[in-house]
């Protein structure tokens, strides 16, 4: 199974803002990864996927699987009451995701999520036929073959 973010369209030109304002630019930037850090986990089934999302609203995520490809979005509102003004500003705000190219040997009409405590928990499950299986060695040789 393969596991990798993917974004074409931006890596070079993240680079080249990096380069002119420094990594810590791309914190900042809607979209990014650090505006969805994430862990991901092994397990005998398949994939644990958790991202960190504190403050958003349940009903503005939404997670989907298409082709391989895990895409998690989310919302997060600004919260200025009136008559404020942001003074410092290091939470993103707006709508960001984040793709993950999860490979064909997932069972994606078996993909899990739930959302509890600012965490996002998506599960991917393995596919049967991609799974490991023992295959049984035999000792004779089978009928109607000679050596």
């Amino acid at each position: 199974m393969l596991l990798t973010t993917f974004d074409p369209f931006t890596r070079d030109f993240d680079r080249r803002i990096e380069r002119a304002f420094g990594p810590a630019w791309s914190a900042f930037r809607p979209g990014a990864a650090a505006g969805m850090p994430m862990d991901a986990t092994r397990t005998e089934g398949g994939l644990v996927l958790r991202f960190d999302l504190p403050g958003i609203d349940p009903d503005s995520l939404d997670v989907t699987v298409d082709r391989g490809v895990l895409t998690v979005s989310a919302k997060r509102d600004e919260e200025l009451a009136e008559g404020e003004k942001p003074y410092v500003r290091e939470r993103v705000t707006g709508t960001f995701s984040r793709r993950i190219r999860l490979g064909d040997a997932i069972d994606s009409a078996a993909v899990e999520a739930g959302y509890e405590h600012g965490v996002l928990t998506v599960r991917v499950p393995v596919a049967e036929a991609a799974k490991p299986r023992k295959v049984e060695i035999q000792t004779e040789a089978p009928k109607g073959l000679s050596a």
